[in-house]
């Protein structure tokens, strides 16, 4: 299966199908197929979402959503601790909803990353119901009661810091959760692989069209400063792979072959989610040294605009769609 999945990615980010490997271009139709229902299918949701044959959840809080358009890692978690730890600092309680994919790697990354923070992290498919429950047993905070005459005013050290209740709803992966509205959709995008082939899954990395980019609100671009070339020995695994002992045994020959040319140790190198997917890789791997590597997002400034006119940003378009909720 992870064979497979190697093989669909490659084609989803060639350009020219002519420079496919004959098992590569016999699965095209297949792929291509496969596309076009997909299409359909999403234009069938799309439609009855659009005309309330399916209903959209409220939640009392405004809902930053964090997602993206194409399959794989995009950056949505770093962006999603980055705003929930800004928001605590601020004084206000975020709620994280995801869905906890491959045991939930992610959730336990950010619970890691944001301890001693007023944040809490909701893990569940049903992220409406997930909410309801903390809202249940935490309480949340009324948006008005900081949105001062329209304005966003930060709170004191203490005020709400240490406050229980829930004030804002950051939405992990949330772009295609149609079922839950939100008040400001941000989209992450790999700036070394946009797109790929520009085709819709499976036949292309794209989860919708590229049209969907008018819903968002803000379009970050990550990997920005990494548009250079840098080779590095490596194995790909799809993303929440979970390492079985055929991955094992291949990492290890890998190991072995790069010791034997080198004449020296290798150092492995892997990120937070596959040690968090799998601890043991640290005792399966032995005696070459494991690292894990962690990521923090960081904003690149350009033109003068850095962290503070991002956040500032955020601010203003929550008063913008707070207050428009609250007139309509």
């Amino acid at each position: 299966m992870e064979k497979l999945r190697r093989v669909v990615k490659e084609i989803a980010y060639v350009q020219d199908y002519t420079k496919l490997s004959t098992l590569h271009q016999s699965l095209i139709p297949i792929l291509s197929l496969a596309s076009s229902l997909y299409r359909v299918v999403l234009s069938i949701r799309h439609y009855l979402y659009h005309f309330g044959f399916f209903s959209k959840h409220r939640l009392p809080v405004p809902v930053i959503s964090v997602g993206n358009l194409t399959w794989g890692g995009n950056g949505k978690t770093p962006m999603v601790e980055f705003i929930s730890s800004w928001l605590a600092d601020s004084g206000i309680s975020p709620l994280i909803l995801t869905r906890g994919y491959a045991g939930g790697d992610e959730a336990r990354m950010l619970t890691r990353h944001l301890r001693g923070k007023a944040v809490k992290i909701g893990v569940g498919a049903n992220r409406a119901a997930t909410a309801a429950c903390f809202f249940k047993r935490h309480g949340y905070v009324d948006p008005r009661d900081y949105l001062v005459e329209g304005k966003w005013h930060e709170q004191k050290e203490g005020s709400w810091i240490n406050s229980r209740k829930v004030g804002v709803v950051v939405l992990d992966d949330g772009m295609q959760h149609w079922s839950l509205q939100r008040d400001i959709e941000i989209v992450m995008v790999n700036g070394l692989t946009p797109w790929g082939n520009h085709q819709i899954l499976p036949l292309g990395p794209l989860r919708e069209p590229l049209t969907a980019l008018g819903r968002a609100d803000v379009v970050v671009i990550h990997h920005a400063n990494l548009m250079g070339t840098l080779y590095v020995d490596r194995l790909d695994f799809s993303d929440h792979h979970s390492l079985q002992d055929t991955d094992i045994e291949i990492i290890r020959m890998k190991l072995k072959e790069l010791e034997d040319k080198f004449g020296s140790m290798p150092v492995v190198v892997i990120t937070e989610k596959d040690y968090d997917r799998d601890p043991e890789i640290l005792r399966h791997l032995s005696p070459y040294k494991v690292m894990a590597l962690c990521s923090e997002l960081q904003i690149i400034p350009c033109r003068d605009n850095g962290d503070d006119d991002f956040k500032k940003l955020l601010k203003e378009l929550v008063e913008v769609k707070v207050l428009g909720a609250n007139q309509n």
